[in-house]
Order: structure tokens, then sequence, then C-alpha cells
């Protein structure tokens, strides 16, 4: 089978493809390549069997990352939990997979790394999985007051009690002074997990391609913001993307007053699931917290070609790097790195 190469930033089929599609997630969007390109200069590539002027039915997407540090790689996609290749039928999905294999080897890339949720047919196209996560998603096809009654009685309903007993305040949008609290609260929680945070220009490359599908939340004590989300809407699912928070004011219930106040929305929206996003394994304290929360685990299984397994080591290099000296770095110093080393991690 011939596999055509499509540039989906131009070629409209592609958005028609993904609005379709019930295999598109917002990590397939125009909006999050274009993202990509613009904030950390990746290549969006699509391979289809498809030929010129005919309408795709099947496709796989990736970004061409090249990287003086991790080395050129095809990736599906960089920053997304997960990247559901639009292929129907197994004969697609080896034609362009042995494509894929032939492009590594003429053109002298690294890897190329799929993250699709589905074990079929990439469990017998691609054997092995590379590197492993949970993925949690939450059902809104409920009342509210069974969406409520299906949260952690201590950890989740006290805390959503007691933040409105707080009287916190609630504020959403993505003008600069929503991104400024909060970008401000994102570097406070990187710097608890030992990471430099993502590049201010990240954040704004989103708002700018998103619109109306991206908003910032943010839960404020008086005029001190206490948490912040960042969440992003397609189809009928939301998504939940980035979160940080003020430690100080961990015992105020911020956090959960951001995810209820989104649940509901979303909900009264007619929107039908809340992708919580990828979680390590290892990280037992946020898959309970996502659990806690009502939220049903599956396993995401990512693939590479040629296949290795990723030592945990491997999946967080940068934390190895940076863990000694983000305690004591300013934020200044902290902000520099995410810029250099982001764009080489995805």
């Amino acid at each position: 089978m011939m596999v055509f190469e499509i540039d989906p930033l131009c070629d409209l089929r592609w958005q028609v493809l993904v609005d379709s599609s019930a295999r598109s997630s917002v990590f397939h969007r125009v909006e999050w390549l274009r993202a990509l390109k613009s904030g950390y200069g990746y290549e969006p590539v699509v391979f289809s069997l498809c030929p010129p002027g005919s309408p795709l039915t099947n496709a796989l997407v990736f970004c061409r990352v090249r990287s003086a540090l991790t080395g050129k790689r095809l990736v599906s996609l960089p920053f997304s939990d997960h990247c559901e290749p639009i292929v129907e039928r197994q004969e697609e999905a080896e034609a362009l997979i042995a494509y894929v294999c032939s492009c590594l080897k003429t053109k002298k890339w690294k890897y190329a790394e799929l993250r699709p949720i589905s074990v079929d047919p990439w469990e017998q196209v691609i054997p092995g999985a590379s590197s492993t996560y949970f993925l949690h998603c939450i059902d809104l096809l409920r009342s509210e007051e069974d969406l409520f009654k299906s949260l952690h009685k201590d950890s989740v309903q006290r805390k959503i009690r007691k933040a409105n007993r707080e009287s916190l305040r609630y504020l959403e949008g993505t003008s600069d002074s929503h991104l400024e609290q909060f970008y401000r609260l994102m570097v406070q929680t990187r710097r608890r997990h030992h990471l430099p945070p993502q590049p201010l220009k990240w954040f704004r490359s989103l708002i700018e391609n998103f619109g109306k599908d991206l908003k910032i939340r943010t839960a404020l004590k008086g005029d001190i913001p206490v948490a912040s989300i960042l969440t992003l809407s397609h189809g009928k699912t939301m998504t939940y993307k980035y979160g940080c928070s003020d430690v100080r004011f961990q015992n105020l219930g911020g956090t959960a007053l951001l995810f209820w106040n989104t649940m509901i929305e979303a909900r009264t929206g007619g929107l039908e699931r809340f992708d919580l996003g990828r979680s390590d394994s290892s990280d037992k304290g946020l898959v309970v917290f996502k659990e806690h929360w009502g939220a049903v685990r599956t396993t995401l299984c990512y693939r590479r070609i040629p296949f290795h397994t990723v030592a945990p080591e491997e999946r967080s290099w940068t934390r190895w790097v940076v863990k000694h000296l983000v305690s004591a770095a300013p934020d200044s110093v902290l902000i520099a790195c995410g810029k250099v080393l982001y764009r080489h991690v995805g």
C-alpha cells in the first residue's frame, strides 16, 4: 500500500477527520499541533493511505522532534497523555507502521513512539509496551447528586464543603492576569516536584490557539490565588491538563473546589467525560487522588519502534538532572531551565 505524508496544519482533510472520528481527542486537534509547533518548534506530519483529493479515513499523526540532547525521533504526540491512531483495520496499521520503519531507517531517526489508548491492533503490530501509565476518566452521564455521592467522603466531599465555608472565590478566563496567577502557582508546584516549569510561551501558545475551548480556573482566598487548573475541551470530553497550588493554603480545599466546579460546568454543558490524564503507575498519591474522584482507571501502553523498554530513570531524566538544583535556585533560573529543557523531552 502506498503511504502519503500530509501537513495537518495545511490540509483541511485532517480537520474533517478529527471532527468526525470517535477516536480523536483534544490532542489530535489542529490547535494542539499548532501550539506544539509555535511553542516548541516541533513539525507535525500525518501518514495516511488515502491519496490526495480523497477523504482521509485512516491516519497516524506524529511530530518530528529534533534535539541535540535526545536525538531525532517521531512522537505521537509530544506532551500528549495519549493519541489514539485513527486506524480501523489491522492491515492499515501494518502498512502504516511498515512505512514508519522505513522512515526511521532511511532518515536515521532514533525511534518512533505511539501513545494509543486501545490495545488492538497495536499489540499485534508492535508487541510489547515501552512504558505504561494509568489513564483516569470520570463518567459525567449521571445526575449531580450521583456524581457527588461517587466522591470520597473525607478526601473530596469534605474539602469541597470546606472550600465553601472558607468562601473561596472562583474565577475563570484566559486573560493575562489569569495566566499570571496560574503561572506563579505553576512555578511553585514544579519546584515542589523538583522540576522546572514549562515555558510561559507554551501556555500563551495554547491560549492563542484554543480560544474558548481552553480555560484557566483559579480559586482565591481573598485576593490570594491558592490553586489553579488548566482545562481543554473537545467534542464531548473535558480534559484536565495542568494543575498547581500554593501549599500554604492546601487545607482550604481550593483544588477540590476547582475540580468540582469543572465537572458540574462540563456536565451542564452537555459533555459526557472528564479526562484526568495519565499518571505514572509508581505515583501512588496521584493515582489515589484521581480515584477518590470516582475516576475509572485504564492502562496506557506506549509503544516504540524499534522496541525497547523505557526505564523509569530514562522517563524522568530531567528530574535526575535538576533535583539537587531546584530547591536553591531562584524562580528566574528555574524558568530559564524550563525554556531550555522542555523542547528536548517531548
